[in-house]
């Protein structure tokens, strides 16, 4: 059957890390981590990559960490970070946008270039992302800070950071201001719903974990090449110590960082036209872009709607079943993302596909808001020594906030549209709980974290009113309920909740 020449392809990837124990290492900025992974992706074209630089016309480019939010980069940045890069490999686009932050932003550029290179508005485009944490951390407490300050002047859309969409004043004043903690909320009520102990539960996290590391083992681009075993992941000691609840060390995505990626993509047409060999394509089979209710709204925080509509329906647009899939990379910053498409999928951490190509987020690397361009690039090589057969990605935003999914192959495909925007209509109707912000009187624990990294240890809690079932939040540094909820398991335990000026206090009743 003919193809379309207005249907996209992914044409080329690229990916670099740098790690800190490279004899080489440089401390690279954003910038520079971008362009290596750039130039490598304009290489893997196989046409002359400064053909396909100033082919390219629109740039969508990832939001690392330094600019997610209202403070300062400390070590300076670019004001229009694609078009750095681009000055860099003599580009220069038409159009570049800076994506707000979420970590399915990688999967949803993908699909949303592919829609505008279907609708003919452009040809050629590129998405890119780099997350500069090692270099950073590296130079923290140095003398001999570098200054990666850039003005360029042209064109840019900036989305804004949006940051706020994902937390709000109530949830961050009561500890919600990391991922670990945020993610520990659901891990443990899912563990409620499924009636499992905590020792049971963190063994079960090791075991659907250990085997993503020796993927990263055996990946040239990951930051910590290191097979792990599931006791090695699930002990507590000094190395492996304790974040956020129920997450040691080992459990929690690897932020510090430094790896880049890049995607390129055409219209059938313009491959052809600039002489990109058809064994480089891969084509976009099924997509979706779903987002949850808010946190504190869900009635079940140890389940997400959104990710199991958006893994079906990705599926659906492809028209195959999971059973088709040779390989998957579900986004992995902690077990309660891979869980629960898992779940969703039916499949588990013993199938023998694999539940990533990278290595995971704990292990490859959890490169910010472009984790999942690794994960494109890298199914995308893959498949290349697979013709014909399909990879699913899975990328995921926020606090389970919205999730991204992509099914490729080599083989040939119309470009297809999804029912993303039914779906979220659905999901806006879902029942929600109500939340009360100022809680007095007796209560039990819904779900909780333990905030090992503050100064003194903190009880973060969800709980239930006794008198009327509201929800809330609360922290407690309570010697008695911190020392249940460090070694003991707190859920449904009954507590005393209290508003004050500062917040919501619980003791054990």
């Amino acid at each position: 059957m003919a193809v379309d020449p207005r249907t996209p392809v992914l044409v080329a990837v690229g990916q670099f890390t740098e790690r800190i124990d490279d004899p080489d290492y440089r401390g690279m900025s954003a910038v520079d981590l971008a362009t290596e992974a750039v130039r490598a992706a304009l290489t893997d074209t196989g046409v002359d990559p400064a053909v396909i630089a100033e082919a390219i016309e629109t740039v969508y480019g990832l939001r690392q960490f330094e600019i997610s939010g209202p403070m300062p980069a400390t070590l300076g940045k670019s004001n229009n970070y694609p078009r750095s890069v681009m000055n860099r490999v003599g580009g220069n686009p038409a159009r570049v946008v800076l994506e707000p932050v979420g970590g399915q932003g990688p999967q949803k550029l993908v699909t949303e270039a592919g829609t505008a290179i279907a609708a003919g508005e452009v040809d050629v485009a590129m998405i890119i992302g780099s997350e500069p944490g090692s270099t950073a951390r590296y130079f923290a407490k140095r003398e001999d800070k570098p200054d990666f300050t850039e003005h360029v002047d042209g064109q840019l859309e900036d989305r804004g950071h949006q940051i706020h969409q994902y937390f709000t004043e109530y949830t961050a004043s009561h500890g919600l201001t990391g991922a670990a903690v945020q993610y520990g909320l659901l891990d443990n009520a899912r563990r409620s719903r499924l009636g499992l102990g905590v020792v049971e539960y963190r063994r079960q996290m090791a075991e659907l974990f250990a085997p993503m590391s020796k993927v990263a083992a055996k990946n040239p681009f990951s930051s910590s090449p290191v097979e792990r075993s599931v006791e090695e992941i699930c002990t507590i000691t000094d190395d492996n110590r304790m974040i956020c609840d129920p997450y040691p060390r080992l459990l929690v995505a690897r932020d510090q960082v430094n790896q880049g990626a890049a995607v390129i993509m055409m219209s059938v047409a313009a491959a052809r036209r600039l002489g990109v060999p058809e064994a480089k394509w891969a084509y976009l089979h099924g997509h979706s872009d779903i987002t949850e209710q808010a946190l504190l709204d869900r009635v079940d925080l140890g389940a997400s709607p959104a990710a199991v509509h958006a893994s079906r329906e990705a599926l659906r647009v492809a028209e195959i079943g999971v059973d088709d899939i040779a390989m998957f990379d579900l986004y992995s910053c902690f077990p309660f993302p891979v869980f629960v498409v898992c779940e969703a999928l039916g499949i588990d951490g013993a199938d023998p596909r694999g539940l990533t190509v990278t290595g995971g987020l704990p292990y490859f690397g959890g490169p910010g808001n472009s984790y999942s361009l690794h994960a494109i690039a890298e199914t995308v090589t893959q498949l290349r020594d697979k013709p014909g057969e399909f990879g699913f990605v899975g990328a995921n935003g926020g606090t389970m906030s919205k999730y991204s999914v992509g099914v490729y192959s080599t083989r040939s495909a119309p470009w297809r549209s999804d029912r993303s925007e039914q779906l979220n209509q659905q999901i806006s109707a879902l029942p929600n709980v109500p939340v009360t912000t100022s809680p007095a009187g007796a209560a039990t624990i819904e779900t909780y974290s333990v905030r090992y990294d503050w100064p003194t240890t903190t009880g973060i809690i969800v709980g239930r009113l006794d008198a009327d079932n509201a929800r809330f939040m609360a922290t407690t540094e309570d010697p008695d309920l911190v020392a249940l909820m460090c070694d003991g398991d707190p859920l449904n335990a009954a507590i005393h909740v209290r508003s004050t000026e500062h917040g919501n206090r619980a003791t054990l009743r």
